[in-house]
């Protein structure tokens, strides 16, 4: 089978594809890199800044849109895969659905759908924007004023939403609260893919005795830290560490080397990640990969979906639990001869669940499913 993926968010188009190509197909990747991750991908479509950046852009897209027919399968990084404004990224969706053979949704990132869903009051007991019946942190902030995630709300936003959604063949997530935001919309044409992590290029440094100190560790994105709750998981490690110096510590790191951020994590036990999720992402994932603890969502929901209901070693944080933080690592420090244990299942998790074949088999059975129909 052809599939290309347009766009990529956290390297997941090209680990992704990578997978399907060790399965015998061919996948071909079209994107900026990530942005600030520079990931691999076959098809450049970096924009740099400026007025002449956006002509190169332009037309640097038009000239590799020949690159990009005759597949079986388009899987798109979200509502927004490429560095345009809506009514061209429309444009370019079209050309894309008349070219080949099948358009699907990579349920990857926020849009509309999901956006205007965290606000619905139904769906989500919590979210990046609201928590409870009130409004999130992030949300209170001045930085939720100036960032982009404050216009998915918008008319003009629900209008490329609802005009592409109309046109996709179909939908893949990565996520549980992506499964849970468009099942209403696609039903049947909708599947849990998950996050690809490539296992067998991590070489797993597990806690093998019980440490004399715990050691925390926590990465800081200055531009995500309040929408993802990271502030609050930081706030909690410093307050634990206060309170049992000789049991625990905390590393802290910001805008470091790819390669040094990683020295670090392998050099710890515990990875705090997020607060507002329901579902473990990349950092976490990678982190278990490598036998960390990670602290981050995961919920009951997440566990249905994936029919886990034995080896659960990620440790739940609930912002809705006034306290829930605290007492998580301080349950982590007086029960550190657990870590072992914990270290060992997370990295099984991760092989089971999320290692990059596995969910390469996962979407090649939905795109079957969806060409059969076509």
């Amino acid at each position: 089978m052809k599939i290309l993926f347009v766009g990529d968010a956290s390297n997941m188009h090209n680990c992704l594809a990578q997978a399907l190509r060790d399965l015998g197909h061919t996948a071909i990747v079209a994107s900026n890199g990530s942005h600030w991750m520079n990931t691999h991908r076959d098809i450049d479509l970096k924009r740099r800044p400026g007025k002449v950046g956006a002509v190169k852009y332009v037309l640097k897209l038009l000239s590799s849109l020949h690159q990009m027919r005759d597949f079986d399968v388009v899987e798109t990084c979200g509502q927004v895969f490429f560095d345009l404004k809506p009514g061209k990224v429309r444009w370019a969706f079209d050309w894309l659905k008349r070219h080949n053979r099948c358009m699907l949704l990579g349920a990857i990132g926020t849009d509309y759908v999901y956006f205007t869903t965290c606000h619905d009051g139904k769906t989500y007991r919590y979210s990046d924007y609201m928590v409870g019946d009130q409004p999130s942190p992030f949300v209170l902030s001045q930085e939720y004023i100036d960032k982009r995630e404050a216009l998915w709300g918008a008319p003009f936003m629900q209008e490329h939403s609802d005009y592409l959604l109309e046109r996709y063949d179909g939908a893949i997530s990565c996520l549980w609260e992506y499964q849970a935001c468009y099942e209403p919309i696609f039903g049947n044409r909708l599947a849990y893919g998950g996050i690809p992590i490539d296992t067998a290029n991590i070489d797993p440094i597990t806690i093998d005795r019980e440490p004399e100190k715990v050691k925390f560790f926590i990465g800081i994105q200055r531009d995500r830290n309040v929408l993802k709750g990271t502030d609050l998981l930081l706030e909690a490690a410093r307050r634990t560490v206060d309170r049992y110096p000789n049991l625990c510590e905390l590393t802290v790191v910001e805008s470091i080397p790819y390669e040094e951020y990683i020295d670090l994590c392998r050099k710890s036990h515990v990875l705090l990640d997020q607060l507002y999720s329901y579902t473990p992402a990349t950092n976490a994932l990678l982190a278990m990969a490598r036998g960390l603890v990670a602290v981050s969502g995961a919920e009951p929901e997440y566990y249905d979906l994936i029919g886990e209901h034995d080896n659960q070693p990620i440790i739940n944080v609930s912002p809705l639990r006034v306290g829930d933080i605290d007492s998580k690592l301080e349950w982590l420090v007086q029960n550190k001869q657990l870590l072992p244990n914990l270290s060992r299942r997370s990295r099984e998790f991760v092989v089971k669940h999320n290692d990059s074949h596995v969910v390469a088999r996962r979407h090649m059975e939905f795109y079957e499913k969806i060409l059969e129909k076509k």
